[in-house]
């Protein structure tokens, strides 16, 4: 069977420009922003970008996907730390801090991507991402930080429910508030 060719390395750095342009005018913009908007900011022609994505949806697919990607990194590289002495439980919790801050911005390509129905086609990503927050909640859990019943379904039920459309006061707040739900330690009674 014959091997794949590589990529072009001009076809490559199209295909990052063209994400890049698309990521930041969905977030200024909206999901309505033109294909051809996009092109022109990522300074190629529209055939250039129809030959990366023939449709919207495949854009917002591949800017998802790209964000997903993202995550699964930072989940191994926090997971790696954990595995080298780093405390599980203030790993997790910054971990979780990035991904908040990041969905701040990125908070409109998700939405694009919903309201277009695209779906990163390979779940890859989110595999990886899940096996690195298990590993890092039972590293917490071993180490008698991080509650027993915890599992990755919660963490990602807190990613949906932060609160990216509020100030920064307001999500430092809103960490805080979880990261006491997620830990062993328990306020102590009031004095009588």
């Amino acid at each position: 069977m014959p091997q794949a060719k590589a990529p072009r390395a001009d076809a490559v750095r199209n295909r990052k420009k063209i994400l890049a342009a698309a990521g930041g005018l969905i977030t200024t913009r909206g999901p309505e922003v033109g294909m051809d908007e996009i092109a022109a900011a990522a300074g190629v022609a529209v055939g250039t970008l129809y030959r990366h994505f023939p449709t919207k949806t495949d854009l917002v697919a591949a800017a998802v996907a790209e964000y997903v990607t993202q995550v699964a990194d930072d989940a191994e590289a926090t997971r790696a730390r954990v595995t080298v002495g780093a405390r599980a439980l203030d790993e997790l919790t910054a971990f979780l801090e990035r991904v908040i801050e990041a969905s701040v911005t990125d908070r409109a390509v998700k939405a694009a991507a919903q309201t277009l129905g695209a779906e990163p086609g390979d779940h890859a990503d989110e595999e990886r991402a899940g096996a690195a927050v298990t590993a890092l909640i039972h590293a917490g859990q071993a180490a008698g930080d991080i509650h027993p019943d915890v599992t990755v379904d919660d963490i990602y039920l807190l990613f949906s429910t932060a609160p990216t459309d509020q100030p920064p006061v307001a999500r430092t707040r809103w960490l805080t508030l979880v990261t006491t739900g997620l830990t062993t330690a328990r306020p102590s009674a009031p004095a009588r």
